[in-house]
This record gives structure tokens, C-alpha cells and sequence, in this order.
């Protein structure tokens, strides 16, 4: 097969359904409203009162600032190609789609990992906490996050973007992700799908594990804690961040971690929407309803705007 200089990709997405088109493109909307809404809200409530300035609260208004980046990548495109014709997509814009959206979801999972080490220190040293998670260290952790996560997107981005691309450039998938950009190409079998397994081995599975030991060693400190106030008070403090865990990690390790062999694009439209669009609404959703601190701060501020108007 000749090979040819591709300049754009088609996208071809959810043009199976024409009829959905709409629908599709209001729910998207909305959600991605409601997300956006709820993590520059969270933002503000972290950055506004002072009694929030902790690690744990720096760490989740980053996450807030990385998980709307994230979406930004991929969504307003997506919105885009429901309602329009033209289903097209640069070259340059989908390398520059991909090596965002993996930089940005790279640098969520470990900004979790990050997050579920300070519920350990907290739990497990509370003592030592304040030294050990002082605003340097906090600081060098998400730092080392990004500069981690994009560097392994940019070795991602390069690897896939310099195979030959030629006959068909239909990409079958809503945005630019690895897998459907790299069936795209004229070579098969060209060993970058190993070199993409480990990379996501390194950062989803070797992030959930890190996680995994830090909840081992808070479960076991919580058990020894005599009274079941105590604990429960203990366990509160984990709830939120356990449950985005969950629900994140369950989404990737589906989409990255399985071999080649039970691979369906097919499939993974739908499982794709949730990581997308449905759980970055997770993050505002889950730590606005089921913390207190978040919670109460959220009540005062608009206990005070209400005031205000009312005057």
C-alpha cells in the first residue's frame, strides 16, 4: 500500500446514529456545563477559605484545574462534530488533542496517588503530618506529577504520529485516543502497541498501586483505632477520594490495560464517554456533596451572597 501524507483525520464518532445526533449533543453539553460549573466552583471555594488551604484541599483544587483541561481537550470538538457535517480533524490538531488528553489523564492519576499518600501520612503519622506534607513537598509532588504525565504523553504522542498513515484516515472514535489513531495506520504489527501497554502499565496500574498500598496501611491503622467514632471519623476522611479512585481506575485499567485480543472499538465508544465526559463530573460531584468542609464552606458562601442580595 503507497504511503501518503495524511493532513486530516475523519472522526467518524457517533455517525452511526444520526438520529442521536441531538440528544447526544445536549446531554454532552449539559454535563460539561454542570462540569465545568462544578470544578471552577470547587476551585473558588478552596481558594477563598483559608481554614481549606491544606494538602489535601491544594492537592483536589489541582485536580479540579487538571480534570477541566482534560475535558477542554477533548469535549468542545466532540460538541463540534455533532452538529456540524464536517467530521475532520487536523493532523497536527489530533496529534496536539492526544498529547494533551494523555498528559492531562496521566497527571489525574497520579495527582490521586499523591492524594491518597496524604490521607495515609494523615492518618497513619498524624503527628509528623505537618512536616511531612509541608507546602514544599506538596508542591514537588505536583510538579513531579505533570512533568511526568506529559513527558510519557509526548514519548506516546511521537512514537504514534511517526507511523505511516495512508488509503483510509477515518478514525472510528469520537477524539483522537491511542488505540483508534494507531489502527489508522498502513504498518500492523509494529511493536508501538507494547511500547503504549507499558507506558499505560506504568502510569494507571503502577498509580493504582501505589494507591492500593497507601489504603492497606490506612485500613490497618483505622482497625486499630479503639472507638467507632473514631474510626468512622477516619474512614470520612478517605470516602470521597476512594470513590473517584474507584470509578476512575475501573474506567482505564478497561480501556489501556487488556490485551489486543478482546480489543473492540465498538465497545469502547461508550466506555470512552464515561471517562470523558461522566467522571471528571464525579470529582466536583463527589467531594461537594460528601465533604463537610466543602460542604460547609459552599453553605457559608451562599449564605453570604444570599444576604447580600437581600439587602
Amino acid at each position: 500500500m503507497n504511503e501518503t501524507k495524511v493532513m486530516e483525520f475523519i472522526l467518524i464518532g457517533f455517525s452511526d446514529f444520526p438520529e442521536l445526533q441531538i440528544p447526544l449533543f445536549v446531554f454532552f453539553f449539559l454535563t460539561y456545563l454542570v462540569t465545568l460549573t462544578g470544578n471552577v466552583l470547587l476551585m473558588t471555594i478552596i481558594r477563598l477559605h483559608h481554614h481549606l488551604h491544606i494538602p489535601m484541599y491544594f492537592f483536589l483544587s489541582i485536580l479540579s484545574f487538571s480534570e477541566t483541561c482534560y475535558t477542554f481537550a477533548v469535549i468542545p470538538k466532540m460538541l463540534v462534530n455533532l452538529i456540524t457535517e464536517e467530521k475532520s480533524i487536523s493532523f497536527t490538531g489530533c496529534a496536539l488533542q492526544m498529547f494533551f488528553f494523555i498528559g492531562f489523564g496521566g497527571t489525574n492519576c497520579m495527582l490521586l496517588t499523591a492524594m491518597g499518600y496524604d490521607r495515609c501520612v494523615a492518618i497513619c503519622k498524624p503527628l509528623h503530618y505537618n512536616v511531612l506534607m509541608n507546602d514544599r513537598v506538596c508542591s514537588q509532588l505536583v510538579a513531579f506529577a505533570t512533568v511526568t504525565g506529559f513527558t510519557l504523553s509526548l514519548i506516546d504522542t511521537y512514537f504514534i504520529f511517526t507511523l505511516p498513515f495512508c488509503g483510509e484516515k477515518e478514525i472510528n472514535h469520537f477524539f483522537c485516543d491511542m488505540a483508534p489513531v494507531i489502527q489508522a495506520a498502513c504498518t500492523e504489527d509494529n511493536g508501538i502497541e507494547i511500547v503504549i501497554f507499558i507506558f499505560c502499565i506504568v502510569v494507571v496500574f503502577g498509580s493504582f498501586v501505589l494507591i492500593l498500598l497507601s489504603y492497606v496501611l490506612i485500613f490497618n491503622t483505622i482497625l486499630k483505632i479503639p472507638s467507632t467514632e473514631g474510626k468512622r471519623k477516619a474512614f470520612s476522611t478517605c470516602a470521597s477520594h476512594l470513590t473517584v479512585v474507584v470509578v476512575h481506575f475501573g474506567c482505564a485499567s478497561i480501556i489501556y490495560l487488556r490485551p489486543k485480543s478482546v480489543y473492540s472499538l465498538e465497545e469502547d465508544t461508550l466506555i470512552s464517554v464515561t471517562y470523558t465526559v461522566v467522571t471528571p463530573l464525579l470529582n466536583p460531584v463527589v467531594y461537594t456533596l460528601r465533604n463537610k468542609d466543602v460542604h460547609l464552606a459552599l453553605r457559608k458562601g451562599l449564605g453570604r451572597k444570599l444576604c447580600t442580595w437581600m439587602r
